[in-house]
């Protein structure tokens, strides 16, 4: 049982000892606090957040008259939040009447724009603060090509202006990089197996600042991995002699590329026919333009080798054009298929200095590694 204080005339007093002086158990009640008052907290708070200009010095006022009144805590807070809030007030007002606000945000949708394009040319090698190429690509550094890198640029466009086109149109319009590539690395078996290209798009949030460019890129398809030295192989760092093969090389590989999408001949006989005629009119183009070219003494045999091949093959290949049947397709298909098999050409790029080893056939249709990022 607790014994409450006794009330005495006079004042409150504890309970008395038999002697009369009080008890020293009894501690004397602690005084009432002074409250702080709300408006001057709120004032601090709202000025600190930077909401509303001015908010916070209308409290701040309402907390110093309170506080004079009612004998309050809390005039610091409220000082401190008045006046912040009032630099904040001012320097608003400032803004709009001087027209600075304009220049501010279009120094901002420029600096926005310069990062989400990130100011990559053709042939720059970079790395990004993430240490890989992911769905967003931020914090690009552009480092020398000769060194360990995550992705080389091999070619640049910007899309038409207006609105944002949403993200497949994005995504389609990236196609174009698959032809870029071929410009900027002619020589497909020069491109490591683990190697693809991608590009980095405008994200909607780039847009709105400007951002319209996609950049095409060869990155490592493995994860964390890495390229050492440029992939650049076109009219820049190449001689005559391996442009002038390349390029008849490109044009049956174009050819070769436009295969029916039905795999047996049975499903799509004139499909695969019509495609034969293309092949066969790619190695006489392909046959015509190596003849016309003056190699180097070391390379004249191996070429005047390919060519005759090209020749008998562009004969099966003509033959399988002009097929009645399924049968009568491939009897001609599997041998011109045969005459320009991929070791057919090695002694002949050998002569020329470039690739000898064939690359993986996965690795040849122009894909993209896993997509593209934004940026």
């Amino acid at each position: 049982m607790s014994i409450s204080p006794a009330r005495e005339p006079g004042g409150l007093q504890g309970p008395q000892s038999p002697y009369g002086s009080p008890s020293p158990h009894w501690t004397p009640a602690p005084p009432t606090p002074t409250p702080t008052n709300p408006f001057a907290i709120a004032s601090l708070v709202v000025s600190i957040l930077c909401c509303v200009p001015g908010v916070g010095l209308v409290l701040g006022v309402v907390a110093l008259v309170q506080i004079r009144k009612r004998g309050q805590r809390g005039l610091a807070a409220a000082v401190i939040g008045s006046t912040l809030s009032g630099i904040a007030l001012a320097t608003t007002v400032l803004l709009l009447t001087t027209g600075a606000t304009g220049w501010i945000w279009r120094h901002v949708k420029d600096g926005v724009r310069e990062s989400a394009n990130l100011s990559l040319a053709r042939g720059d090698c970079f790395d990004t603060d993430a240490g890989r190429l992911k769905d967003a690509v931020f914090g690009v550094r552009v480092v020398p090509c000769a060194g360990a890198h995550e992705g080389e640029v091999f070619g640049t466009f910007t899309l038409a202006d207006g609105p944002y086109p949403g993200e497949k149109a994005v995504r389609d319009a990236a196609e174009r990089c698959v032809d870029q590539r071929h410009f900027y690395a002619m020589d497909d078996w020069a491109v490591p197996g683990d190697v693809a290209a991608a590009d980095l798009s405008p994200s909607r949030e780039t847009w709105a600042f400007g951002d319209r460019t996609v950049t095409c890129v060869f990155s490592s398809v493995t994860e964390h991995g890495t390229l050492t030295g440029s992939l650049r192989a076109d009219r820049t760092t190449l001689n005559a002699h391996q442009i002038a093969f390349l390029d008849a090389a490109r044009t049956l590989d174009d050819a070769m590329d436009t295969a029916p999408d039905a795999v047996e001949v049975e499903d799509d006989l004139p499909g695969h026919k019509t495609w034969a005629r293309r092949v066969s009119t790619a190695l006489a183009d392909g046959a015509h333009a190596l003849r016309a070219h003056t190699w180097p003494a070391t390379a004249r045999a191996p070429l005047a080798a390919l060519t005759v091949r090209m020749d008998k093959a562009r004969a099966h290949w003509d033959q399988a054009a002009r097929a009645g049947d399924a049968d009568a397709f491939y009897v001609p298909y599997d041998a011109g298929l045969t005459l320009i098999e991929p070791l057919a050409v090695v002694p002949a790029r050998k002569a020329l200095k470039l690739a000898t080893v064939p690359p993986d056939p996965g690795t040849l249709d122009g894909g993209t590694a896993d997509g593209g990022a934004e940026v």
